[in-house]
């Protein structure tokens, strides 16, 4: 299997910095978007879905955290 994925040969981008933005700023938009998800089942009165999303936004929220971490233990060395 051959991977189509861009590594910076194109964008000029090649930098583990970058993937690292990259991987805080997904953290937080997926946090954001199940924000919408948790209404959704709170409008339906799904506990289980809401239990299952508020927990995927925790992990969202503290893999983003770490991620910001890193790149502060980084940009500073």
């Amino acid at each position: 299997m051959t991977s189509s994925s861009e590594t910076g040969g194109i964008t000029g981008t090649r930098d583990k910095n970058y993937d690292l933005i990259w991987y805080v700023e997904a953290c937080l938009d997926n946090a954001l978007r199940l924000e919408t998800y948790i209404q959704d089942a709170e409008r339906d009165d799904d506990r289980e879905l809401m239990d299952l999303f508020h927990k995927a936004q925790s992990d969202s929220r503290k893999g983003a955290e770490m991620g910001k971490q890193l790149l502060r233990e980084r940009l500073s060395a």
